[in-house]
């Protein structure tokens, strides 16, 4: 499981844990059954009404990713293309072809292929832009679907407050406290349970999701970077430098804060 998530799952269970527990008299107060059914049913039937069928099914999918720990090899890739391009410019073409077939990444792959196939390299990168909008496209959609999915959640738990309101002036004049008490527990409920579901599961799915398109595009243009420098035949050692840059992690690029930097800002000073 993604270390993250996990951490954030406990978190959550921990925090709902101890406001049951202490801070109500009853922790089965909590739980209400016919104001959950309201925000999961009415968040999912809008859903449904908004989006295809074929993209909603998706959704059990999408929050199987978001659990598990998803690796991008990115360092992989990286000297795998450089392998390929030291064999390229060698003009070993059999071992090229050979070492294409190992490659695990379809987008490396295919671009590779491109080049020994003796695709102008405008062509390779307008291909390959393509293929990174699509994959931002489509990708960016799965995370507004959970948006979406957020904003209908508190707007039906409005629906259950309103119902229990509702009926809660229709027993006030019959004296029943007991079904006073239940009706406006299924009020109130209904918008924590809503706006619970919103912000703890839907929203932290749409930002995760966005995360990893970003990782993903990121690798992606790593990769269409290398395939350009192998198309005018860089040297392997600067190809493997200049890629590094592209997943080197720097504090911030615009100021250093190592201790020379700070020598210098005390002699200006």
């Amino acid at each position: 499981m993604n270390p993250s998530t996990l951490i954030g799952i406990i978190a959550s269970i921990g925090l709902l844990t101890v406001v049951m527990l202490f801070a109500a008299e009853d922790p089965s107060l909590y739980i209400d059954l016919p104001s959950l059914g309201i925000v999961l049913v009415g968040t999912l039937a809008a859903t449904f009404i908004s989006y295809p069928l074929r993209e909603v099914m998706r959704v059990f999918g999408l929050i199987w990713t978001v659990l598990r720990n998803e690796r991008l090899y990115t360092r992989q890739d990286l000297e795998e293309l450089v392998q390929i391009s030291r064999l390229w410019i060698r003009g070993d073409l059999p071992a090229v072809e050979r070492a294409v077939e190992k490659v695990g990444n379809p987008f490396l792959r295919t671009g590779v292929q491109l080049v020994i196939d003796n695709t102008p390299e405008e062509d390779i990168l307008d291909l390959m832009q393509w293929r990174i909008a699509q994959l931002r496209a489509r990708e960016n959609a799965e995370a507004q679907l959970f948006r979406a999915m957020a904003s209908y959640a508190p707007a039906f738990g409005m629906i259950g407050t309103l119902v229990g309101l509702i009926n809660l002036m229709f027993m006030l004049g019959s004296g029943d406290m007991e079904l006073i008490g239940r009706s406006l527990a299924v009020a109130l409920m209904t918008t924590f349970y809503g706006v619970l579901l919103a912000n703890l599961i839907l929203k932290p799915v749409a930002v995760k999701l966005e995360r990893r398109t970003e990782q993903r595009v990121a690798l992606m243009n790593l990769v269409m970077q290398g395939i350009s420098m192998m198309c005018n035949r860089r040297s392997p050692a600067y190809m493997r430098e200049t890629l590094r840059s592209f997943i080197a992690h720097h504090d911030d690029e615009i100021r250093d804060g190592s201790a020379g930097a700070q020598r210098i800002k005390q002699q200006d000073a």
